[in-house]
């Protein structure tokens, strides 16, 4: 598909996080060649639907309402117009985007494969609904179960401004945020995972850079047939067996959201007591790796046909 002798991508929006850490990622491959604009052209539209035009593939980093955008800027150059990837909110419940979570189902991958327009999930939405999926489809997770999310990540999710006023001392060790319950991430939770009840999400963010830990209460007498913690996690450990970035590992008795930081590797984990009937499900993994860069050049990858090293540069670890 490539337009040249090797494929060739445009990062939309290289200047934040989420860019520069794909752009960290694709120098590690020889056969991908990045491109950009000029900085005092990067907000030119002409330059921009002309860079479009010259590159297989485009990832957007950018706001949801500019994501859009150039969305369509990009969709404007008919037959010209380079496959998408989305890392922003904007298309992750629209039907005619597929969805960027390759382990979502074993067709998933060759539907990211063959789309021209591909949302790239969220961080927090990555874990919950490896998690949940899986144990709803085997018909042990009831769909209206009234679940649960809580999760810490590092400041680096919070973007520039968030990541400014921690590296200055100047934000809280600790805290909750999405208390109106309208976090964006809530639409994206609720397809995906097969819940018919929306679920509650509470976010948190802490005093470290980057890692992230999803975690999911349950009491197992409310599910069906009364599993044991072992049974939740046979289930999890059969739906991931032989994937490449999501292991199903043993649970521990404390968990740090640090240890998968610059991979784009993912851990679950059943963490449970059977004799009172109670289970956590969680998911460790790096929220600018397989919740943000990494996961976008996995997608990255598969749309270009091509073989990808997810993990940064030793030098930035």
């Amino acid at each position: 598909m490539a337009k040249g002798s090797i494929p060739t991508v445009f990062i939309d929006g290289e200047a934040g996080t989420t860019g520069l850490q794909i752009r960290e990622r694709l120098e590690l491959l020889p056969h991908v060649a990045v491109r950009s604009i000029a900085p005092e052209r990067r907000k030119d539209p002409g330059a921009r639907r002309e860079m479009m035009a010259s590159v297989d593939l485009v990832v957007l980093c950018l706001p949801d309402e500019a994501a859009k955008e150039s969305a369509a800027l990009a969709a404007s150059l008919g037959a010209e117009a380079p496959k998408v990837l989305d890392a922003s909110t904007a298309f992750r419940v629209n039907p005619d985007w597929a969805y960027g979570l390759p382990e979502l189902s074993p067709e998933q991958p060759a539907k990211i494969a063959a789309s021209m327009r591909v949302s790239n999930p969220g961080c927090y939405p990555t874990g919950a609904i490896l998690l949940l999926r899986p144990l709803i489809q085997a018909g042990l997770l009831p769909a209206d179960y009234p679940v649960t999310v809580n999760a810490v990540s590092g400041y680096s999710g919070g973007g520039n401004a968030m990541i400014a006023a921690y590296e200055s001392r100047t934000a809280p060790e600790f805290e909750l945020y999405g208390l109106g319950l309208e976090h964006k991430h809530v639409a994206e939770m609720h397809y995906y995972t097969g819940l018919t009840r929306r679920p509650i999400f509470v976010p948190s963010v802490g005093d470290f850079r980057q890692g992230m830990i999803d975690s999911i209460p349950l009491h197992l007498d409310l599910l069906t047939g009364g599993p044991a913690p072992a049974d939740l996690e046979s289930v999890l450990t059969a739906r991931y067996a032989g994937s490449a970035y999501v292991r199903v590992v043993k649970a521990e008795a404390k968990l740090e959201p640090e240890a998968m930081n610059n991979t784009n590797q993912l851990e679950l984990r059943v963490h449970g007591n059977a004799a009172r009937g109670q289970a956590v499900l969680t998911a460790r993994y790096d929220n600018l790796g397989k919740g943000a860069s990494g996961a976008a050049v996995q997608n990255l990858g598969l749309m270009l046909g091509i073989a990808v090293e997810t993990r940064l540069p030793a030098a930035a670890e």
